[in-house]
């Protein structure tokens, strides 16, 4: 029997890349023949450039609200309109899985797929993977809906009850593999032995993150061995080039608007300055980077805060307050983190966070609800 997985999930990388991190796993543990993904998510999310791998169906949705309003209408349609295309898409494709990895997408497509279950029509489990520590709106509405929630925290179990299953945040394959700094760096553009501080505001960019770097790079002279890579944000990243005409003297920086496989970057990484969502967080253990993390302050429930705050009280991180950031204060805990020993500590935190094998317990959940076989291509 053919196992099918409709992954659903989108909007930012947060969102895909978990969902790509398992389809490596499933594809690992199972012959071509026998596994058939598809995913289903937004036309204007992150999704529509990064899914290459599988099949894309692009299904209509808008982000749920908090409160009535004028949009609440249009919001309501475009969800409804949702719901029959990823009926009639998930009748055809038959999946023995659902798998929703957060965004506002997975909405539509969880309740059809219950639907479908419903009327006999599709046989599938459904699973809601959450890896912040505080579950979203979408994901505590859908919650009834689905048989397990795949969490990272046990923390969250409070969220989710007895469908709570801890499995560890899935993590890319390539992230998974040790690469030797130097060479990483060389990839990049970047001299092999200099220490590197790497700056990622996720897919979207992160403009106060973006402009605490040109200040520091612009107006100060940082140490002679070290160097900068930042990864902008393609928004973000024409209006940052400024900071390459605008060098402080002997500075070296390395600016780029988007890494799609940031395995280099973590391997060339002394430290890594970043926003704290989840997926960002459980790629920052797998790989034992000591991290500069400054939450972003319009998350919903304050996700990231809760996320960041783990991170700090195990030592794997020290934590800026959005409002407090600028080229100073990133200059003096750039110079705190980068202290050997510091480093050399913080790096062995964050390690301890790193997900204990959650592709091979995700893979594990899929094969009991679905009652298939893997078998090892």
């Amino acid at each position: 029997m053919k196992l099918r997985i409709a992954f659903t999930g989108g909007g930012t990388g947060g969102h895909v890349y978990p969902a790509l991190a398992i389809d490596d796993a499933v594809r690992a543990a199972f012959h071509a023949d026998a596994y058939e993904p598809r995913f289903f998510g937004n036309r204007r999310g992150l999704e529509a450039s990064l899914v290459t791998t599988m099949p894309l169906t692009f299904v209509p949705s808008a982000a749920l609200q908090r409160k009535l309003s004028l949009g609440t209408l249009r919001t309501v349609a475009a969800n409804a309109a949702g719901v029959v295309v990823a009926l009639g898409a998930l009748a055809r494709f038959k999946p023995l899985m659902v798998v929703a990895t957060g965004g506002y997408v997975c909405f539509p497509v969880v309740v059809a797929a219950r639907i479908l279950r419903a009327l006999r029509i599709v046989r599938c489990g459904i699973a809601l993977l959450e890896i912040n520590v505080t579950p979203g709106l979408t994901n505590k509405l859908l919650t009834p809906l689905v048989d397990e929630v795949w969490t990272t925290y046990a923390a969250s179990d409070r969220a989710f009850g007895r469908k709570a299953v801890v499995t560890g945040a899935p993590v890319r394959a390539s992230l998974q593999l040790l690469k030797d700094a130097a060479s990483a760096r060389e990839r990049l553009g970047l001299d092999p032995d200099r220490t590197t501080i790497v700056v990622m505001g996720g897919s979207q960019g992160a403009r106060s993150v973006n402009e605490a770097v040109a200040a520091l790079v612009t107006r100060r002279t940082l140490a002679a061995d070290w160097q900068v890579l930042h990864v902008s944000g393609e928004r973000d990243h024409a209006y940052m080039q400024a900071e390459e005409r605008e060098l402080a003297p002997g500075n070296r920086v390395v600016l780029v608007p988007y890494l799609a496989d940031p395995a280099d970057a973590y391997a060339a990484a002394d430290v890594v300055v970043a926003r704290a969502g989840a997926s960002t967080l459980a790629e920052l253990a797998t790989t034992g980077t000591p991290a500069v993390l400054v939450p972003y302050p319009y998350a919903a429930d304050q996700h990231q805060a809760h996320n960041a705050a783990l991170f700090a009280e195990s030592g794997a991180a020290v934590v800026v307050n959005d409002g407090e950031l600028d080229g100073d204060r990133l200059w003096w805990t750039l110079r705190e983190v980068l202290e050997p020993d510091r480093n050399a500590a913080m790096r062995k935190a964050a390690r301890t966070l790193a997900p204990r094998n959650a592709g091979a317990a995700i893979v594990a959940r899929v094969l009991d609800a679905t009652g298939t076989n893997t078998s090892s291509p």
